[in-house]
Protein backbone atom coordinates (compact mmCIF):
# COMPACT_ATOMS: atom_id res chain seq x y z
CA UNK A 1 0.00 0.00 0.00
CA UNK A 2 1.61 3.28 -1.03
CA UNK A 3 -0.70 6.09 -0.24
CA UNK A 4 -2.15 6.82 3.36
CA UNK A 5 -3.86 5.41 5.38
CA UNK A 6 -1.48 2.85 5.68
CA UNK A 7 -1.94 -0.62 7.16
CA UNK A 8 -0.02 -0.10 9.84
CA UNK A 9 -0.54 3.94 11.43
CA UNK A 10 -0.79 5.78 14.52
CA UNK A 11 -2.86 8.64 15.66
CA UNK A 12 0.19 11.20 15.94
CA UNK A 13 0.18 11.96 19.67
CA UNK A 14 3.12 10.54 21.76
CA UNK A 15 4.74 11.10 25.40
CA UNK A 16 6.05 13.84 26.24
CA UNK A 17 9.62 13.29 26.51
CA UNK A 18 11.22 14.10 30.14
CA UNK A 19 13.13 16.95 28.48
CA UNK A 20 10.20 18.78 27.07
CA UNK A 21 8.61 18.61 29.75
CA UNK A 22 11.24 19.72 31.89
CA UNK A 23 11.72 22.81 29.08
CA UNK A 24 7.93 23.65 28.77
CA UNK A 25 7.66 23.87 32.79
CA UNK A 26 10.96 26.21 32.88
CA UNK A 27 9.45 28.71 29.32
CA UNK A 28 5.92 28.59 32.57
CA UNK A 29 8.23 29.46 35.11
CA UNK A 30 9.62 32.68 32.80
CA UNK A 31 12.90 30.66 32.99
CA UNK A 32 13.86 30.60 29.49
CA UNK A 33 12.35 32.28 26.56
CA UNK A 34 10.44 30.94 23.74
CA UNK A 35 13.80 30.38 21.35
CA UNK A 36 15.47 28.10 24.12
CA UNK A 37 11.97 25.89 24.09
CA UNK A 38 11.74 25.70 20.43
CA UNK A 39 14.79 24.65 20.43
CA UNK A 40 14.51 21.74 22.65
CA UNK A 41 11.08 21.16 20.53
CA UNK A 42 12.72 20.62 17.23
CA UNK A 43 15.48 18.35 18.98
CA UNK A 44 12.48 15.64 20.50
CA UNK A 45 10.92 16.13 17.36
CA UNK A 46 13.91 14.91 15.22
CA UNK A 47 14.53 11.98 17.48
CA UNK A 48 10.71 11.47 17.77
CA UNK A 49 10.41 11.04 13.72
CA UNK A 50 13.77 9.21 13.52
CA UNK A 51 12.45 6.42 15.69
CA UNK A 52 9.14 6.27 13.90
CA UNK A 53 10.94 5.40 10.60
CA UNK A 54 13.35 3.26 12.58
CA UNK A 55 10.45 1.11 13.48
CA UNK A 56 9.42 1.06 9.78
CA UNK A 57 5.98 3.36 9.52
CA UNK A 58 5.44 4.89 6.26
CA UNK A 59 3.81 7.96 7.50
CA UNK A 60 5.50 10.09 10.81
CA UNK A 61 4.25 13.07 12.99
CA UNK A 62 6.18 15.37 14.96
CA UNK A 63 3.92 13.53 18.24
CA UNK A 64 2.36 16.60 18.41
CA UNK A 65 5.08 17.71 20.91
CA UNK A 66 4.82 21.93 20.62
CA UNK A 67 0.66 21.44 22.04
CA UNK A 68 -0.31 21.15 25.49
CA UNK A 69 -3.60 20.13 24.25
CA UNK A 70 -4.62 18.15 21.09
CA UNK A 71 -7.30 20.53 19.80
CA UNK A 72 -7.05 23.42 22.02
CA UNK A 73 -3.60 24.80 20.68
CA UNK A 74 -5.11 24.84 17.11
CA UNK A 75 -8.29 26.09 17.70
CA UNK A 76 -6.47 29.44 19.92
CA UNK A 77 -4.51 30.36 17.22
CA UNK A 78 -7.60 31.41 15.05
CA UNK A 79 -8.85 34.21 14.00
CA UNK A 80 -11.89 34.99 16.51
CA UNK A 81 -11.11 32.25 18.89
CA UNK A 82 -9.64 32.40 22.39
CA UNK A 83 -8.36 29.37 24.69
CA UNK A 84 -10.10 30.63 28.04
CA UNK A 85 -10.39 29.72 31.74
CA UNK A 86 -13.72 28.29 32.93
CA UNK A 87 -15.44 27.29 35.91
CA UNK A 88 -14.84 23.22 34.98
CA UNK A 89 -12.49 20.88 32.73
CA UNK A 90 -13.62 18.29 30.46
CA UNK A 91 -15.03 15.21 32.50
CA UNK A 92 -13.45 11.72 31.92
CA UNK A 93 -13.93 8.64 34.04
CA UNK A 94 -12.92 9.41 37.61
CA UNK A 95 -10.51 12.69 36.14
CA UNK A 96 -11.16 16.06 34.38
CA UNK A 97 -8.56 17.72 32.41
CA UNK A 98 -7.98 21.61 33.11
CA UNK A 99 -10.65 24.06 33.40
CA UNK A 100 -10.15 25.88 29.71
CA UNK A 101 -12.59 25.85 26.71
CA UNK A 102 -13.08 28.37 23.47
CA UNK A 103 -14.48 31.51 23.76
CA UNK A 104 -15.33 33.51 20.27
CA UNK A 105 -13.92 37.39 20.18
CA UNK A 106 -15.42 37.58 16.60
CA UNK A 107 -16.04 36.14 13.50
CA UNK A 108 -13.77 33.27 12.70
CA UNK A 109 -11.05 32.60 9.98
CA UNK A 110 -7.62 30.56 9.64
CA UNK A 111 -4.83 33.39 8.86
CA UNK A 112 -1.26 33.08 9.73
CA UNK A 113 -1.32 29.75 11.90
CA UNK A 114 1.71 28.56 13.77
CA UNK A 115 0.83 24.93 12.70
CA UNK A 116 1.98 25.46 8.98
CA UNK A 117 6.04 26.35 10.44
CA UNK A 118 5.21 22.83 12.78
CA UNK A 119 4.75 20.93 9.51
CA UNK A 120 7.22 22.65 7.80
CA UNK A 121 9.63 21.40 10.10
CA UNK A 122 8.47 18.16 10.57
CA UNK A 123 8.13 17.59 6.78
CA UNK A 124 12.33 18.83 6.89
CA UNK A 125 13.36 16.04 9.18
CA UNK A 126 11.47 13.31 7.57
CA UNK A 127 12.29 10.73 4.86
CA UNK A 128 8.70 8.66 5.50
CA UNK A 129 4.86 10.68 4.50
CA UNK A 130 4.79 13.51 7.22
CA UNK A 131 1.60 13.68 8.45
CA UNK A 132 0.04 16.63 10.08
CA UNK A 133 -3.26 16.05 12.56
CA UNK A 134 -5.80 18.89 13.74
CA UNK A 135 -9.22 18.59 15.56
CA UNK A 136 -12.09 18.39 13.47
CA UNK A 137 -14.95 21.07 12.89
CA UNK A 138 -17.39 19.63 14.61
CA UNK A 139 -14.96 19.52 17.86
CA UNK A 140 -14.51 23.23 17.38
CA UNK A 141 -18.37 23.56 17.77
CA UNK A 142 -19.37 20.86 20.50
CA UNK A 143 -16.75 22.28 22.69
CA UNK A 144 -18.83 25.70 22.97
CA UNK A 145 -21.82 26.77 23.66
CA UNK A 146 -24.60 28.18 21.75
CA UNK A 147 -24.89 31.69 23.80
CA UNK A 148 -21.15 32.13 23.25
CA UNK A 149 -21.58 31.28 18.98
CA UNK A 150 -24.84 32.67 19.17
CA UNK A 151 -22.89 36.27 20.97
CA UNK A 152 -20.65 36.54 17.64
CA UNK A 153 -22.89 34.74 15.38
CA UNK A 154 -26.91 35.45 15.46
CA UNK A 155 -27.76 32.80 12.83
CA UNK A 156 -26.24 29.34 13.76
CA UNK A 157 -26.10 28.37 10.09
CA UNK A 158 -23.79 31.48 9.20
CA UNK A 159 -21.26 29.85 12.03
CA UNK A 160 -21.42 26.82 10.49
CA UNK A 161 -20.55 28.55 6.91
CA UNK A 162 -17.87 30.32 8.34
CA UNK A 163 -16.41 27.13 9.87
CA UNK A 164 -16.44 25.46 6.61
CA UNK A 165 -14.91 28.06 5.25
CA UNK A 166 -11.93 28.41 7.64
CA UNK A 167 -11.39 24.60 7.24
CA UNK A 168 -11.45 24.95 3.85
CA UNK A 169 -8.65 27.74 3.82
CA UNK A 170 -6.65 25.32 6.64
CA UNK A 171 -6.57 22.82 4.25
CA UNK A 172 -5.31 24.50 1.14
CA UNK A 173 -3.25 26.67 3.43
CA UNK A 174 -1.26 23.30 4.65
CA UNK A 175 -1.52 21.56 0.77
CA UNK A 176 0.65 24.60 -0.14
CA UNK A 177 3.02 23.93 2.64
CA UNK A 178 3.70 20.52 1.46
CA UNK A 179 1.10 18.26 3.63
CA UNK A 180 -0.63 15.74 1.89
CA UNK A 181 -1.78 13.56 4.36
CA UNK A 182 -3.95 15.65 6.81
CA UNK A 183 -5.85 13.70 9.80
CA UNK A 184 -8.67 14.97 11.39
CA UNK A 185 -9.52 14.38 14.88
CA UNK A 186 -12.90 13.97 15.71
CA UNK A 187 -13.94 12.90 19.48
CA UNK A 188 -17.62 13.64 18.89
CA UNK A 189 -19.12 11.27 16.40
CA UNK A 190 -18.38 8.65 20.32
CA UNK A 191 -20.39 11.43 21.95
CA UNK A 192 -23.35 11.88 20.35
CA UNK A 193 -23.48 7.77 21.23
CA UNK A 194 -23.64 8.46 24.75
CA UNK A 195 -26.43 10.30 26.51
CA UNK A 196 -24.75 11.61 29.04
CA UNK A 197 -22.92 13.65 26.44
CA UNK A 198 -25.77 14.81 24.62
CA UNK A 199 -27.26 15.85 28.00
CA UNK A 200 -24.41 18.07 28.45
CA UNK A 201 -24.23 19.04 24.72
CA UNK A 202 -28.13 20.31 25.25
CA UNK A 203 -27.29 22.33 28.65
CA UNK A 204 -24.39 24.17 26.75
CA UNK A 205 -27.75 25.09 24.22
CA UNK A 206 -27.36 22.84 21.23
CA UNK A 207 -30.01 21.69 19.42
CA UNK A 208 -29.35 17.71 19.38
CA UNK A 209 -31.88 16.85 17.16
CA UNK A 210 -29.85 18.66 14.42
CA UNK A 211 -26.22 18.22 14.96
CA UNK A 212 -25.12 15.50 13.11
CA UNK A 213 -26.87 16.89 9.96
CA UNK A 214 -25.04 19.82 10.80
CA UNK A 215 -21.62 18.01 11.45
CA UNK A 216 -22.22 15.50 7.92
CA UNK A 217 -23.26 18.69 5.92
CA UNK A 218 -19.82 21.00 7.40
CA UNK A 219 -17.55 18.20 7.10
CA UNK A 220 -18.98 17.02 3.57
CA UNK A 221 -18.34 20.69 2.55
CA UNK A 222 -14.74 20.87 3.58
CA UNK A 223 -14.00 17.50 1.67
CA UNK A 224 -15.41 18.62 -1.23
CA UNK A 225 -12.86 20.70 -1.56
CA UNK A 226 -9.51 18.44 -1.31
CA UNK A 227 -7.03 18.19 -3.90
CA UNK A 228 -6.74 15.03 -5.92
CA UNK A 229 -3.12 14.34 -3.99
CA UNK A 230 -4.67 15.13 -0.61
CA UNK A 231 -5.25 11.89 1.70
CA UNK A 232 -7.96 13.33 4.48
CA UNK A 233 -8.55 11.17 6.93
CA UNK A 234 -10.52 10.79 9.97
CA UNK A 235 -9.57 9.46 13.24
CA UNK A 236 -12.73 8.91 15.89
CA UNK A 237 -11.97 7.94 19.61
CA UNK A 238 -14.05 8.04 22.74
CA UNK A 239 -11.48 10.13 24.72
CA UNK A 240 -8.29 8.94 26.06
CA UNK A 241 -6.58 10.89 28.57
CA UNK A 242 -4.92 9.31 32.00
CA UNK A 243 -5.87 5.98 30.51
CA UNK A 244 -9.59 6.83 31.30
CA UNK A 245 -12.16 7.72 28.52
CA UNK A 246 -15.61 9.91 27.58
CA UNK A 247 -17.96 8.53 26.35
CA UNK A 248 -19.70 4.57 26.10
CA UNK A 249 -21.95 2.40 23.65
CA UNK A 250 -21.94 1.36 20.02
CA UNK A 251 -22.02 3.64 16.92
CA UNK A 252 -25.08 2.83 16.31
CA UNK A 253 -27.13 6.26 16.94
CA UNK A 254 -24.77 7.58 14.06
CA UNK A 255 -23.61 5.35 11.78
CA UNK A 256 -26.24 5.05 9.47
CA UNK A 257 -26.07 9.51 8.56
CA UNK A 258 -22.28 8.72 8.95
CA UNK A 259 -21.84 5.54 6.24
CA UNK A 260 -24.52 7.18 4.05
CA UNK A 261 -22.89 10.72 3.90
CA UNK A 262 -19.59 9.28 2.61
CA UNK A 263 -18.98 7.24 -0.65
CA UNK A 264 -15.54 6.04 0.22
CA UNK A 265 -15.03 2.24 0.07
CA UNK A 266 -14.52 0.88 3.19
CA UNK A 267 -12.06 -1.97 3.56
CA UNK A 268 -13.71 -5.45 4.60
CA UNK A 269 -10.63 -6.18 6.84
CA UNK A 270 -9.99 -2.93 8.65
CA UNK A 271 -12.34 -0.21 10.43
CA UNK A 272 -11.49 2.86 8.24
CA UNK A 273 -12.57 4.37 5.14
CA UNK A 274 -9.40 5.25 2.32
CA UNK A 275 -10.30 8.31 0.53
CA UNK A 276 -7.35 9.58 -1.58
CA UNK A 277 -9.23 10.66 -4.86
CA UNK A 278 -10.47 13.67 -6.75
CA UNK A 279 -13.57 12.77 -5.16
CA UNK A 280 -14.80 14.89 -2.40
CA UNK A 281 -14.28 11.69 0.58
CA UNK A 282 -13.54 11.18 3.76
CA UNK A 283 -11.53 8.61 5.55
CA UNK A 284 -12.36 7.37 8.77
CA UNK A 285 -9.74 5.85 10.91
CA UNK A 286 -11.45 4.31 13.86
CA UNK A 287 -10.50 3.42 17.00
CA UNK A 288 -13.59 2.32 18.60
CA UNK A 289 -12.11 2.39 22.23
CA UNK A 290 -14.23 0.18 25.41
CA UNK A 291 -13.93 1.46 28.75
CA UNK A 292 -11.61 -2.32 29.47
CA UNK A 293 -9.40 -1.58 26.36
CA UNK A 294 -9.01 2.06 27.42
CA UNK A 295 -7.01 1.88 30.14
CA UNK A 296 -4.67 -1.47 28.87
CA UNK A 297 -3.73 0.27 25.60
CA UNK A 298 -0.33 -1.07 24.32
CA UNK A 299 2.08 2.29 23.91
CA UNK A 300 2.00 0.94 20.41
CA UNK A 301 1.23 3.63 17.65
CA UNK A 302 0.34 0.72 14.82
CA UNK A 303 -2.60 -0.12 17.11
CA UNK A 304 -3.85 3.52 16.92
CA UNK A 305 -5.67 4.09 13.83
CA UNK A 306 -6.62 0.48 12.55
CA UNK A 307 -7.47 -2.85 13.31
CA UNK A 308 -3.99 -3.93 11.52
CA UNK A 309 -0.78 -5.72 12.67
CA UNK A 310 2.04 -3.89 13.60
CA UNK A 311 4.59 -2.47 11.18
CA UNK A 312 7.76 -4.42 9.37
CA UNK A 313 10.14 -4.34 12.12
CA UNK A 314 8.12 -2.77 14.38
CA UNK A 315 10.36 -4.25 17.20
CA UNK A 316 9.81 -0.89 19.50
CA UNK A 317 7.54 2.10 18.39
CA UNK A 318 7.54 5.29 20.59
CA UNK A 319 5.61 5.80 23.66
CA UNK A 320 1.92 6.93 22.45
CA UNK A 321 0.45 9.86 24.62
CA UNK A 322 -2.55 9.27 26.31
CA UNK A 323 -4.53 11.94 25.70
CA UNK A 324 -7.53 12.38 23.28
Amino acid sequence: MSTPPFRADHVGSYLRPAALKEARAKRQAGEIDAAALRAVEDHEIAAVVRRQEEVGLKAVSDGEFRRAWWHFDFFDALVGADIVEIDHGIQFQGTQTKAQGIALTGPIDFANHPFLDHFRYLASQASALPKLTIPSPSVMHFRQSDAGIRGVYGDIDAYYDDLAKLYIKAMGAFYDAGCRYLQLDDTVWAYLCSEKELAGARERGHDTDRIVSDYVRTLNRVLAAKPADMTVAMHVCRGNFRSTWISEGGYEPVAEQRAASSPCATSPKATRRSCSGSSPQRAASSRARTPSSAASMPPAPSSAATSSASAPNAASPPPRKATC
